[in-house]
């Protein structure tokens, strides 16, 4: 049997919490998380299962050394980074509280997080779709050869997509930060 394992399984931008949970029953099952690849490969070691609380924070390499510091004083195992989130770990044996499996010490911070995600990746990806991608599938709709045809289907496709991933991320994050809110 072996002592490694690889799954797929695609998180976005606003899914966090939900890969979170998922990345704790793995664990709980006797797999535990040591990298990911982009966009969405998992790799897992074999482990004694037990009850281990992950937590990602994203800061997109804006984070210092005292920062990881503070994570591991608080014993908190800093032990991945993709894409921008940082993956920490502890053992729920070691929580004498709630409070110590979260990483976030307030909801204030919690908002900050979803903020800095949509300054630093919805938006961009808006300026991206409206400045490039839509332009220029509305280009293509008016050409007439059959490579222009092949064009404006991929163009679709990837219009549909991008609409989906928006409204899907943006309600998302909208609806995090108005249950961050609410718990002030």
């Amino acid at each position: 049997m072996s002592n490694r394992k690889t799954m797929a399984r695609f998180f976005t931008i606003a899914d966090y919490e939900e890969e979170e949970i998922w990345l704790r029953s793995q664990h709980k099952s006797g797999w535990k998380l040591v990298k990911t690849i982009l966009p969405c490969f998992y790799i897992f070691e074999r482990c004694t299962p037990e009850d281990v609380v992950y937590r990602l924070d994203y800061k997109n390499n804006t984070e210092s050394g005292d920062y990881l510091q503070i994570f591991q004083d608080y014993g908190w195992e800093y032990f991945n980074r993709c894409n921008g989130w940082l993956y920490f770990r502890k053992p729920v044996l070691e929580t004498d509280t709630e409070q110590d499996g979260e990483i976030f010490s307030d909801d204030n911070s919690r908002i900050d997080m979803v903020s800095h995600i949509v300054k630093t990746r919805m938006l961009p990806l808006l300026v991206i779709f409206f400045g490039c991608l839509l332009p220029s599938f509305v280009r293509s709709i008016g050409e007439s050869d059959s490579l222009a045809d092949v064009f404006v289907v991929a163009f679709a496709v990837l219009v549909i997509l991008y609409l989906y991933l928006f409204m899907h991320c943006g309600l998302k994050l909208r609806a995090l930060k108005k249950k961050y809110n609410e718990g002030q």
